[in-house]
């Protein structure tokens, strides 16, 4: 069960969590590549409100001209057998938006916009690094010129110089072309330097949700608050208080009551028995916790 909201022209949102949290099930079940069992997703593209979750396989069809994704791994996603000329157009061919020399205009064109030369398109991804590649698929992502992108740990599998490269790109190209992001990432300097909010999730829900500066400076869940306080400091004096112990926990048979109260050192008896309600610090920063609010009392 998955209820998420995308809303396009704006600014760029985060999820955050370990490994099986339920990240890129998300991102993809916003862009349809997954159907949804409940909940909502809705879109907003400055036209209108939809409920995507709703749509019919007809009426997702023009869903791609609006939202799109930028995978993890620049090797895997893109077609050995294609050039890149091929592999950025291939959305125009496919939505029959541009053929010929428009065709081959556009792509140079948004070559160009990513950082690569319009000579590339004849050449294949094998003769590309792990940083062109990714801005080749960045390039295949914003041809059809959507509102939104979907970044699903788009700069995780490269180095860290590159990293910088890329996310400066996908910075600049915000700016410019007006883009929302949702950014999913595990590596919290990158979230605390691009994004304007973040959604921490874990086991499938969010735990906790709120704008960047707000969440990182005052978290409150526990599970946030451990996450925080894993990241290595530079400082060799100061020890890594990594306290969050155990593993996560199975989305498909969580665990009773909040789903993190296994591994919460902050625990109470009713943690196990009732799903903790929204607790609110403030109209931008939410917390789903049996230590605030109305759950205190539960």
């Amino acid at each position: 069960m998955l209820s998420a909201t995308a809303c396009a022209m704006g600014p760029i949102a985060a999820h955050h969590g370990e490994s099986g949290c339920g990240k890129t099930t998300t991102g993809r079940t916003i862009l349809r590549a997954l159907d949804p069992t409940a909940g909502e997703v809705l879109f907003h593209d400055g036209e209108r409100t939809v409920d995507l979750a709703k749509l019919s396989a007809s009426e997702l069809k023009p869903l791609p001209t609006k939202m799109q994704m930028i995978f993890q791994d620049p090797f895997a996603s893109l077609n050995p057998r294609m050039t890149v000329g091929d592999i950025v157009g291939e959305p125009l061919v496919i939505h029959k938006l541009a053929s010929g020399s428009e065709l081959q205009d556009r792509v140079a064109e948004m070559l160009e916009k990513v950082g690569m030369m319009p000579e590339h398109r004849t050449r294949y991804p094998h003769a590309f690094s792990g940083g062109q590649r990714q801005r080749i698929g960045i390039a295949r992502a914003l041809i059809m010129q959507p509102s939104l992108v979907v970044c699903d740990e788009a700069v995780s599998a490269l180095d860290v110089s590159v990293q910088a490269q890329v996310i400066n790109l996908l910075q600049d190209l915000q700016q410019e072309l007006g883009l929302t992001y949702l950014f999913i990432a595990h590596d919290l300097s990158v979230v605390k330097h691009l994004c304007d909010r973040v959604a921490v999730m874990y086991v499938g829900k969010i735990a906790e949700l709120g704008g960047t500066a707000s969440l990182f400076n005052a978290p409150k869940h526990p599970y946030t608050r451990a996450l925080l306080a894993a990241v290595p400091n530079p400082d060799p004096d100061v020890a890594l208080d990594a306290t969050l112990s155990g593993e996560v926990a199975d989305p498909g048979n969580p665990p009773s009551g909040c789903s993190f109260h296994p591994r919460c050192g902050e625990c109470m008896v009713h943690c196990k028995d009732h799903v903790p309600k929204l607790a609110e610090f403030s109209a931008s920063h939410q917390v789903w916790c049996h230590l605030y609010g109305d759950n205190s009392t539960a």
